[in-house]
């Protein structure tokens, strides 16, 4: 693991990874480097995994919708969250829910479970066009964990996962920030959805393990988007 974090570079993704002792960029990235950034061999880049690593690379070959680069050096990183799971409903406004989404990526979150709550109305899974916002977002933010979605039907499946589940109500007296996470435990954050989670799905919860996120009421995305910032 390296304490050493990157700035002031543009990263890019490559879904292969390293093959070999070369890696290969391809699709929007790709175009991104040669028509955008107008990058030509020899040239450095620095090209993420989504597994926790960064190599700063020298592009060697430039196909046609591919280009082949060398690392020269690589920076490995921890996933100190990879044991956190943020449970988001779908949300009645698709935009709100990309948002939240790709705030919370920037943030550091790399776990993501969407389902449908009674209060749900739901607008259709798009799973393509969330996991390219969470390439982006994870690229923006210079991270190298991309994050995984997995999609399930109720709030129901997500409590026959084993680990800690954590709702959120302002009616109670558990703030936020008393809630410890543990390395080596798994927690399940779940959020409701516009009007909140319904008496049946809090009473599934036990009551110490659901938190007040603000004094105030707050939407859905800005509560998922505070409590991935503490965090």
């Amino acid at each position: 693991m390296t304490d050493r974090y990157l700035s002031n570079i543009e990263l890019y993704y490559s879904a292969d990874g390293i093959s070999g002792s070369l890696l290969r960029v391809a699709g929007e990235d790709f175009n991104h480097i040669i028509k955008v950034m107008r990058h030509s061999p020899q040239d450095i880049i620095y090209i993420t995994d989504g597994r926790g690593n960064i190599f700063e690379s020298k592009i060697t070959v430039i196909n046609k919708e591919t280009l082949i680069a060398v690392p020269l050096k690589s920076y490995k990183y921890e996933n100190n969250k990879k044991n956190v799971y943020f449970c988001i409903p779908k949300l009645k406004s698709p935009d709100k829910f990309e948002f939240a989404l790709e705030k919370c990526a920037e943030l550091g979150i790399t776990n993501f479970i969407i389902f449908e709550s009674k209060r749900t109305v739901s607008k259709g899974v798009k799973l393509e066009r969330w996991n390219k916002i969470l390439i982006s977002a994870m690229k923006q933010s210079l991270r190298c964990f991309l994050p995984e979605i997995k999609i399930v039907k109720s709030i129901n499946d997500i409590f026959n996962f084993n680990g800690q589940k954590i709702g959120f109500e302002q009616d109670t007296e558990n703030k936020i920030d008393s809630l410890k996470i543990t390395p080596g435990i798994l927690y399940y954050l779940i959020f409701g959805p516009e009007g909140g989670l319904d008496k049946d799905e809090l009473a599934l919860f036990n009551p110490a393990n659901i938190y007040n996120l603000a004094e105030n009421r707050l939407r859905t995305e800005t509560a998922i988007i505070k409590a991935a910032s503490i965090l």
